[in-house]
């Protein structure tokens, strides 16, 4: 990631869901960009992983608690303020990807259990983060992760689908309750990304969904870092409540090329 970008020297950050993927290049884009960074996931050794690869890049630890359950939400918090005192940044980035049934076979608990860990995490991390920062002279920013499925739908994605319709509105709710108050809440929503379960489909299915996006390519977990951490910048300052899609052009295209006639 280009460090020179977007400058947060001297800010403290959280990533939640930091430990793999999206997460933990949001994390090494920080630490680049010169904050400390504190990951969380629900598996320690995840974490612990995650912390050793990245450390040589600048101050990173890790938090692991799973954000489906209130209790665990607060001692993140908790152990957070304890350790560092100030959050300039929250990213909310864990995510339950909710593959699985169609909406008639799917059982209440399953998606109880997606809107847990997509939604009410977000919620309740960042009331608690909400908490800190207004206690604070300088506030502070959050990043919620949406995706473009909220306003264009996915087949058998039911739960998720619906969390993540839930953070767009959770995003704009926070947003002008919070941005009086001097913390500023905005949202990225990517598309397609390649990540390992890319490398697990045919190279006729990748050519296929790349259709899809009108400028040929999927994004990469640095693309997503980019948005995020410009959107926790001070380049950003002015921005509050707004939903940055980074998905290649796909919201904006009715039908991809092949079917277009």
């Amino acid at each position: 990631m280009n460090s020179a970008l977007f400058s947060l020297e001297g800010k403290t950050a959280l990533v939640t869901g930091g430990s793999r993927g999206i997460g933990k290049m949001i994390a090494r884009g920080f630490l680049d960009a010169g904050a400390q960074v504190v990951i969380s996931s629900r598996k320690s050794d995840a974490c612990d992983a995650t912390v050793e690869e990245l450390s040589p890049f600048g101050s990173i630890r890790a938090i692991p608690a799973d954000l489906a359950h209130p209790e665990e939400c607060a001692r993140l918090a908790r152990d957070f303020r304890e350790a560092h005192g100030v959050l300039d940044i929250l990213v909310n980035n864990a995510c339950h990807q909710g593959i699985g049934p169609a909406f008639e076979e799917m059982e209440p608990d399953y998606f109880l259990s997606v809107i847990k860990t997509n939604l009410l995490g977000t919620f309740q991390v960042s009331q608690e983060a909400v908490k800190m920062m207004l206690r604070q002279e300088s506030k502070g920013v959050i990043v919620n992760l949406g995706s473009n499925v909220s306003m264009r739908a996915i087949r058998k994605r039911t739960a998720y689908v619906a969390s993540k319709g839930g953070i767009d509105a959770l995003t704009r709710a926070m947003a002008i309750d919070l941005g009086p108050r001097g913390i500023r809440v905005n949202m990225v929503a990517p598309g397609y990304i390649f990540t390992d379960r890319w490398e697990k489909i045919s190279e006729e299915t990748r050519n296929r969904r790349r259709l899809n996006c009108p400028i040929g390519m999927e994004a990469t977990a640095d693309d997503i870092a980019q948005a995020v951490a410009f959107l926790a910048s001070d380049a950003a300052r002015n921005i509050c409540g707004e939903r940055l899609v980074v998905d290649a052009g796909c919201s904006a295209q009715h039908m991809p090329i092949d079917v277009d006639v």
